[in-house]
């Protein structure tokens, strides 16, 4: 197993201590404080909230400790061999790349088909474009689905990718953001 590499430990500890710190001032009036760095499309376009594409990739409290244990995990378990094959800068420029994508994708797909209002927070659509790239660098590495079954990444990959598409054909507006995550695929690829 690889050591921890550098941006991903930093990634880990921002995004832990900014989880920590919502999760703790969410419970006082000082809470509201995120709200403008979560990505919704009317800010974008309306607003100019330029920044929202990048800043809702560090905020995950409101989605729950489920959701950034799994992200953190993944970011872990496949950003460390990305980053030891591509160095520091370009895992950071590619993890970027795909998390920013991702929220474009995001601010597109609900203009043309959801709701503008939509508020999306959350590492996802990096973290799916990671495993993408994971999956066709390290196509016959092991992964185990689910902690059990062993399955080649090429295959966990496409799986990932199927149940993410036919969960946003059938998504009636619940609170994942299937965009992002189909989104951090594509400007993955």
């Amino acid at each position: 197993m690889n050591r921890m590499t550098t941006a991903v430990k930093w990634l880990l500890i921002i995004n832990c201590a900014i989880f920590l710190l919502s999760f703790l001032l969410e419970r006082t009036s000082v809470g509201q404080i995120f709200l403008p760095f979560a990505l919704v499309p009317r800010s974008v376009i309306f607003s100019f909230a330029i920044w929202q594409p990048f800043t809702y990739l560090f905020l995950h409290s409101t989605a729950g400790f489920g959701h950034i244990l799994m992200n953190m995990l993944t970011l872990w378990m496949f950003g460390t061999a990305l980053e030891s094959v591509w160095g520091t800068r370009r895992f950071l420029q590619f993890y970027f790349f795909c998390g920013v994508g991702a929220g474009v994708c995001v601010i597109v797909l609900n203009a043309m088909f959801g709701s503008m209002n939509t508020r999306t927070i959350g590492a996802s659509g990096a973290i799916y474009g990671l495993l993408l790239a994971f999956g066709i660098l390290f196509p016959r590495s092991i992964i185990y689905f689910f902690g059990l079954f062993p399955i080649e990444a090429r295959w966990y990959v496409l799986i990932m990718g199927a149940i993410v598409f036919l969960s946003a054909l059938g998504d009636s507006g619940g609170s994942v953001s299937h965009f992002a995550h189909l989104g951090g695929m594509a400007f993955g690829y």
